[in-house]
């Protein structure tokens, strides 16, 4: 088998593309969609929807008369990042010197908020603050669309229909029960809330009234927002103050040919296959933890052992990358040195999405089916990859990085 350093200097030897910055592109799949209705049609029959499913006729007059759509949601919802963030470097702003005093700041001023939401719901509150920081800079930066007219236009458009409009039936009960009025609607142009940027559903499901007013303000009252976030993470699972993840080592030889990141096993049985911890021992505690094995950037990156916590924050942002900047963040509150993982691949970025379609198509003319043509790299397109690597020596991580793309297009024109 050729070692990741060999697959390396093979792929150079053939040419490198250049991978930095992120832009915006359009998506082709959302640059076709039409409106097949004028909006006032869709608008019109929506709201006799909420009416005969009971919406008092006022409440659906004032999220809905004279609303018209937004074009910056359209645009927004059309385009796609063509170049993908390496983890790394979202690790890196996640877990920023300023983000981190921000929040050593942030979270003084509310302790005692924070220690009461922390007892009444046994979720950390250092992982609360890692969440409330990315979500919305501790508070500062909420969004300022107007979330009915930005879901309104997502449904007309069309392409989140069914989403859209389950969130707007969200929205109506929040009116209803007095949770929001009309004119605090506001938030991500994707219809995101306040300062933990709930979705209208999740709120109707997770959000709560901490501070026992009456009311669920996830906007202005810094217990509500956090005592939901912390609700909706207990709910999912959380395991009070027991760990996240732990970045560990593999043996020389590891069989990424075996390796399935779903699978699940006792760390006990993963320290059998000469998995340890990056740094010390597994403790006795440990051992007995259920975990899966996760490696973000292929062979030669870090690689985590992740628990029950990791799994529940998926729950809020279903994001390797977002569950592991939270758990940094937490630990540079609590330790004051995030202890983030080192040895990424920053001359292996993760390929963009036309290099992801070309890939896929190359792979299917090589014989190996990725399941689509979509510049998705998803469950189909990564067992492709592993084939390809199996069949080329390399090391079948599925891990679609700019090494793999050159290795892969080489072998394409060889064909």
């Amino acid at each position: 088998m050729l070692t990741n350093h060999r697959y390396f200097r093979h792929a150079a030897a053939i040419g490198a593309v250049w991978l930095a910055g992120l832009v915006l592109a359009a998506s082709p799949a959302g640059a076709a969609l039409a409106q097949d209705v004028p909006f006032t049609a869709w608008r019109d029959g929506f709201a006799s929807d909420l009416r005969s499913e009971g919406v008092r006729p006022e409440i659906v007059s004032s999220m809905l008369d004279g609303l018209e759509p937004d074009p910056t949601v359209i645009e927004r919802d059309q385009t796609q990042p063509e170049f993908v963030r390496p983890i790394w470097q979202y690790l890196e702003g996640a877990v920023s010197e300023t983000r981190v005093a921000n929040g050593r700041r942030a979270s003084a001023r509310i302790a005692e908020t924070l220690q009461a939401v922390e007892e009444r719901f046994e979720v950390d509150q250092h992982i609360l603050t890692g969440i409330w920081g990315l979500e919305s800079a501790y508070g500062e930066i909420q969004g300022n669309f107007d979330i009915v007219r930005s879901l309104a236009t997502l449904a007309w458009e069309g392409r989140r229909r069914g989403f859209a409009e389950a969130q707007l039936r969200a929205i109506a009960q929040m009116i209803e029960r007095g949770y929001a009025t009309r004119a605090e609607l506001v938030g991500s142009w994707a219809g995101g809330m306040g300062q933990t940027q709930f979705i209208p559903a999740t709120y109707m499901e997770r959000a709560v009234d901490f501070n026992g007013d009456g009311r669920r303000d996830i906007w202005r009252n810094e217990g509500d927002a956090l005592g939901s976030a912390a609700n909706l993470l207990a709910r999912a699972g959380w395991e009070y103050r027991q760990p996240v993840f732990t970045e560990v080592r593999l043996p020389e030889g590891f069989s990424f040919a075996d390796w399935n990141e779903r699978q699940r096993r006792t760390v006990a049985e993963w320290a059998a296959l000469d998995i340890d911890p990056a740094s010390g021992d597994w403790a006795a505690d440990d051992l007995y933890r259920s975990a899966r094995l996760v490696i973000p950037a292929g062979a030669g990156a870090p690689a985590f052992l992740v628990y029950r916590n990791f799994e529940a924050l998926l729950r809020y942002n279903n994001s390797t990358a977002y569950a592991l900047g939270v758990a940094y963040l937490a630990r540079a509150f609590e330790h004051g040195d995030a202890g983030m993982a080192t040895g990424w691949p920053t001359d292996n970025p993760p390929i963009n999405r036309t290099q992801s379609r070309e890939l896929q198509e190359a792979l299917a003319r090589l014989g190996h089916d990725p399941g689509g043509l979509d510049g998705v790299v998803g469950p189909n397109t990564r067992r492709a990859i592993r084939a390809f690597q199996s069949a080329n020596g390399f090391e079948p991580d599925g891990y679609a990085g700019l090494a793999l793309y050159n290795a892969v297009m080489a072998a394409d024109r060889a064909r």
